[in-house]
């Protein structure tokens, strides 16, 4: 039986039972199998993987695995203390969209307030996820790591949270994406663009209350409004709206602090 021993860095050890975390793994094999087969049965989905070292020089995912092989899997957050040889990450998608799993419905709410295009369906299963991700180029995002492990899957990410206010901070931190947020620009029902709309052209649409105060001639609230032009409905600068204003100042607050308690 041959054996090769993995080290497993930094947060590729979330995916590792408790006792293999932190230490050297020897791993017996009797098959012929690549590298990212390996990885992927020890648990750790590829698309967290950024670079793999075996016996000190870098190695792509198609490297079949030798008895005695002393292998390091690095993840995406040590790009910046090491510089591999060989590049085993897809190309960077131009634009950043996003598709969620059935786990992760708060989250898609909090993505498409903060401006992001987030394909979100309680019935997708997981071959269509995976299947958008690809087709679309779409990050998927899941708490399923069996997901990530799918061929088709090139760029997804494992959340780590299961707190939907601390999920969106660590999604922002992990793209690198709070300099890029543009909210309320999309319909946070259907993730369809808004665009503003005269106050005559929907208010006999809008709620009593909503309607008596926005023709209210001291009424300053409620006189801008704008309609999702997939599914047409209507949002104004309401009570709702305040609260969410004050989310997303503690979302893009958190870079500094790590800190957000509004469950909106």
């Amino acid at each position: 039986m041959a054996v090769a021993s993995f080290c497993f860095h930094a947060e590729l050890n979330d995916f590792l039972p408790r006792y293999k975390k932190q230490v050297i793994i020897a791993h017996s094999f009797g098959e012929r199998a690549s590298i990212k087969d390996m990885i992927e049965a020890l648990g750790v989905p590829h698309t967290e993987v950024d670079c793999i070292e075996v016996n000190a020089k870098f190695v792509d995912f198609s490297y079949i695995v030798q008895d005695g092989d002393t292998i390091n899997v690095y993840p995406i957050s040590a790009k910046f203390d090491i510089t591999p040889t060989v590049s085993i990450r897809p190309k960077p998608l131009s634009v950043i969209r996003f598709v969620l799993d059935i786990h992760l419905g708060k989250l898609a709410t909090s993505l498409r307030l903060l401006g992001f295009d987030t394909l979100y369906r309680n019935d997708y299963d997981d071959q269509e996820l995976a299947k958008i991700s690809s087709s679309q180029s779409r990050i998927l995002l899941t708490r399923d790591k069996g997901l990530l492990m799918r061929s088709l899957v090139t760029h997804g990410y494992y959340v780590r949270s299961t707190n939907p206010q601390q999920q969106i901070v660590e999604v922002l931190q992990r793209f690198d994406l709070f300099k890029v947020v543009s909210p309320f620009e999309r319909c946070l029902r259907c993730n369809g663009l808004l665009t503003p709309v005269a106050k005559e052209s929907v208010i006999n649409e809008l709620p009593e209350t909503v309607r008596s105060r926005s023709v209210s001639a001291g009424e300053s609230q409620n006189h801008e409004f704008h309609r999702c032009q997939n599914c047409a409905q209507i949002y104004w600068q309401g009570t709702h709206y305040e609260r969410l204003q004050q989310f997303i100042e503690q979302v893009l607050d958190s870079k500094r602090s790590d800190s957000i308690s509004e469950n909106y």
